[in-house]
């Protein structure tokens, strides 16, 4: 797709076309992909204003990635759902269901797990986080004790880039990653593992919330805030006594990195516990495959190459390993 924007609105990894002369701006070419943001400077102080940029053949750039970890959508969930009720009974009935098919009983127990965050991130009270981990807590067994139906949730999950989507793909991602990686260790408290992941942005509700819905790149400022949700998600679970080791640890380790290029505490190597690793793996994959007004989505194999190629740096080997073992089964 064709669109035209302002030199303003140009990110790293667009590919541009420059309307103006070739001979009346300071580039080789009229078009390109953007590397560097140093260009994006160069264009603005030769006076170009607008710019046409050709989607399909842009692509995401590293630079990129830790800008796609807010949402350009509502925090909240759309305005023709019933907030009045969690679906907890309905959920537990689906995921009970022994009779349903396996297909449908995935798009089933996934579009209730939707709701169900959808209404705790618009009310993040004590009694309906409470609740929401009941519900968590059987999607989780559902998980360990039907590979067919959580594959077919692994294929169904949205691309819709709203923040209680994200926090379901997570959870069911980062459930089915530490399947793979513990398998039936009694050492891992699966249950408090869900909570964390399905629970990992709390504290994007304390964000203000021009920030959580602001499309594209962040200024320097609105990054400084939005690198606090982790500690407010902290404070959140604790202050509704949900603050159990394994979400504490997911919660606010869930943007370190590998190589210590992480917030909030730059964290690196082994000081990251394998839970905070396998939540920032499956939080930047499902960020690049999620849909925004600035770019498209990439498919899975597309952002896993990604990830593989520009960021492997950032994750643990073995792990990102298992990730991508996942996808191939």
């Amino acid at each position: 797709m064709i669109k035209t924007i302002t030199a303003t609105e140009l990110k790293v990894g667009m590919y541009v076309r420059i309307p103006d002369s070739w001979l009346r701006h300071p580039f080789a070419r009229n078009e390109f992909i953007l590397t560097g943001a140093g260009q994006i400077k160069r264009m603005l102080a030769h006076g170009i204003e607008t710019v046409t940029v050709d989607t399909e053949k842009s692509v995401l750039s590293i630079e990129s990635v830790e800008n796609i970890s807010h949402s350009d959508k509502d925090i909240n969930p759309p305005a023709d759902w019933n907030p009045e009720k969690f679906l907890t009974d309905d959920l537990k009935e689906a995921i009970q269901d022994t009779r349903m098919p396996k297909e449908d009983k995935a798009k089933e127990v996934y579009k209730l797990s939707l709701q169900m965050m959808g209404r705790l991130l618009e009310s993040p009270t004590v009694e309906n986080i409470k609740v929401s981990k009941e519900g968590i807590t059987s999607i989780v067994d559902m998980i360990l004790r039907e590979p067919e139906t959580s594959g077919y949730m692994l294929n169904i999950t949205s691309h819709d880039f709203y923040t209680y989507t994200h926090s379901v793909n997570v959870g069911i991602l980062s459930i089915m990653v530490s399947k793979e990686i513990f398998g039936n260790s009694d050492a891992h408290d699966m249950h408090e593992l869900g909570a964390g992941y399905f629970l990992h942005d709390m504290g994007k509700t304390k964000v203000p919330q021009e920030i959580i819905n602001k499309p594209g790149r962040l200024n320097d400022d609105e990054m400084f805030k939005m690198r606090t949700h982790p500690y407010q998600g902290y404070k959140i679970l604790d202050k509704a006594g949900a603050l159990s080791e394994e979400s504490k640890i997911i919660v606010m380790q869930h943007h370190e990195r590998e190589d210590g290029t992480g917030y909030p505490r730059r964290l690196k190597k082994d000081e990251i516990h394998p839970y905070g690793k396998i939540g920032c793996i499956s939080d930047v994959f499902d960020a690049l495959t999620a849909e925004r007004s600035y770019k498209q989505a990439l498919t899975p194999y597309e952002a896993l190459s990604l990830m593989k190629e520009q960021m492997l740096n950032h994750f643990q080997a073995d792990i990102f390993k298992s990730f991508v073992l996942l996808f191939s089964k």
